[in-house]
Parts: C-alpha cells; structure tokens; sequence
C-alpha cells in the first residue's frame, strides 16, 4: 500500500512528498495541471523558508533579498533580515526545482484531480488508490477541505491579489511593500533582469486601475516591459475549522490562510509540511493541528494586525510613518517574520 498521496504539485505537495521519501515513505502526488505549477503568489521566500529548502535539498535560482522595506510616498522605513538572506524566486522555477528534486527520490506525480476521498479504518482512496494518508496541499480554495466540510464562514472585509512581472533590473535587494489607502503593492525580485509586482486590496478592479494607486512605484515600472499576464488569487483569507479529519491531513494555502501581506507563505507551506510527516511518522496524526497552530502562530498574529489597519485608509497612512519613527520596533518585527 502506499504510503502518503498527495493532493496538489504545488510547493506545498512536493515539499510533503519529498519529507516523506526522505524518511523512507512511498510517496504519490496527484496534480491535474502539467508541468511547473503557477499561481498569484508574492514570490519571496523569507531566511527560514531558504533554510528549509536546502534541507531538503532545494536551492533554486532567484535572487537574494536582504530585507523588508515599507513604502509611502516620503516615508520609508527597513530593516535587513538577521538570519540570513531571504529569496526571490519566480513560482515556476521554485515548483520545478522541488519537482525535480522529488523526481530524484523516486516520488511519483500522477496527473488527475482527486475527486471522491473515501476512509476507512486503516486507509484512504482517492484518484483510484489507496494509501495509509492523504495530504491536501491543493491550495488556497482547496476542494479537498471543501469536500470533507472542513471550511468555516467569514464576514470580514475579503482581500484579493493580482501579480505581474517586468523585465528590468530590480533597483533594490529588499521586498518592498508600497503603502496607499486603497491596498498594498507587493514588490520582489526573482532574478537580475525581472520584477514580480503584486497588489493586494479588498476592491476588485483591473491591475493597473490598482497600481494608478502607486504613482512612484507606477513611474518606476514605466522604464521596464510587463512580461507575463496578470494573475489572480482570492478571496485571500481562509477559515478552516481544523487541519485533521480522519486519516487527512491539510497542509500549505489548504490548512487556512491569513493574507499575502507579510510574505509567508511558502514558508510556512515548507513548515507544515515538515511538521505533516514528522507527526504521520511518530504514528501521532492528531498532533498535527498543534503543531501547524504553534509554527503559524507568530504569522497569524501579525498578519491580522496589519491587515486589520490596512483595511481602513484612515489608519493604512499611518503604518509606514509610524514604523519610520521606530526603527528598531519594525526591525524586530521583521526579525520575527524570518
């Protein structure tokens, strides 16, 4: 019998597939969509996520980022990252270097959607197989969570991102998050000769109607060529009543979601997916939620504080200003996001 399928070839999926046949598990991943995986996504990794990666033997090509730099008109405020260098890394090439790596270890990616999930007292079916576990990493309006009831309501304000990327040398090694009162823009570089810009916002209008909001950075952007279609994500924020049912568990955008806003994602995509086998080879599956509650904790905090204050213009204009004033305040908070 296997061992672990997986729903979703994202980063998430083939992080879990590779943790598990790290530790002598037979893993299958079941993704519908060929080749590299894309999607709306930020595109920085932070110091733990890089971390992460190379313990699993993953060092894809992007571009090293030394920081967090928050943007409003005259204001700035940074701070460097302390443990290391975060990265840049377009989506494509961060699924392609883990699918690769995944490939080495014998993992097996199965086209197909999952569809029906069936569990019994010692297995699951899915896809027409059956394995001792399924992960859901099937990303952020995961069907899997979907199918097993395990979403809950949210009356908040809801967020959605668009990204695009420019050909042009990026004009800082720092992630830079422009501030306005109608949303964020998300700026990262991936590569010597490309920029990823994602804006992030509770109204939903066409991506240049929304970087109009960003006259500096706009003007910016004006002396590069925008090289890929726009992409699309939301609603951002996702409720899940819990991350275990049965002999599922939920990793990744599938195990609940705050926002983009402060850029980790995929690093706690890595995180729970260590945390997933680590749990499924202790014979302690149950242990997951804490575990996934514990590692998230820090983020989920955060998170919902700034996009608390983002969502009102009144207060957004005050969050770089205020952060200009109190260097070492925004530096630690940056240190915690690492």
């Amino acid at each position: 019998m296997i061992d672990l399928l997986v729903a979703g070839g994202g980063p998430a999926g083939l992080a879990t597939a590779i943790h598990a046949a790290l530790h002598g598990m037979e893993a299958v991943v079941i993704e519908p969509r060929p080749g590299p995986v894309d999607k709306a996504c930020g595109e920085g990794v932070m110091p733990g996520g890089v971390r992460s990666l190379a313990a699993l033997g993953v060092r894809p090509a992007g571009h090293a980022l030394r920081g967090i730099r928050y943007v409003d008109g005259p204001h700035r405020a940074e701070a460097e990252f302390r443990e290391g260098t975060g990265l840049g890394v377009r989506r494509t090439v961060l699924s392609a270097a883990l699918a690769r790596r995944a490939a080495e270890l014998g993992v097996r990616v199965v086209p197909g959607k999952v569809g029906d999930v069936r569990q019994g007292a010692d297995a699951v079916s899915a896809a027409g197989l059956r394995a001792r576990w399924l992960v859901a990493a099937d990303g952020l309006r995961s069907p899997v969570r979907r199918a097993l009831g395990l979403e809950l309501p949210d009356r908040r304000p809801r967020r959605f991102g668009q990204r695009r990327h420019y050909r042009m040398p990026p004009w800082s090694d720092f992630v830079e998050v422009h501030w306005s009162g109608g949303g964020e823009a998300y700026v990262t570089p991936v590569a010597e000769d490309l920029v990823g810009v994602a804006v992030l916002s509770t109204a939903r209008r066409p991506y240049d109607t929304h970087l109009g909001h960003f006259p500096e950075l706009a003007a910016r952007l004006g002396g590069g060529t925008a090289v890929s279609t726009v992409r699309g994500a939301g609603p951002l924020r996702q409720r899940v009543r819990c991350r275990v049912a049965g002999r599922v568990l939920l990793v990744g955008d599938a195990a609940g979601y705050v926002d983009a806003l402060t850029g980790e994602g995929v690093s706690l995509a890595l995180a729970s997916a260590e945390a997933a086998v680590r749990c499924l080879r202790a014979g302690r599956p149950g242990a997951y939620e804490r575990a996934w509650r514990r590692l998230s904790r820090r983020h989920r905090l955060m998170t919902e504080a700034l996009v608390r204050v983002g969502c009102r213009p009144d207060t957004a204009r005050l969050v770089v200003p205020a952060a200009a004033r109190m260097p070492p305040v925004f530096a630690a908070a940056v240190h915690a996001l690492q």
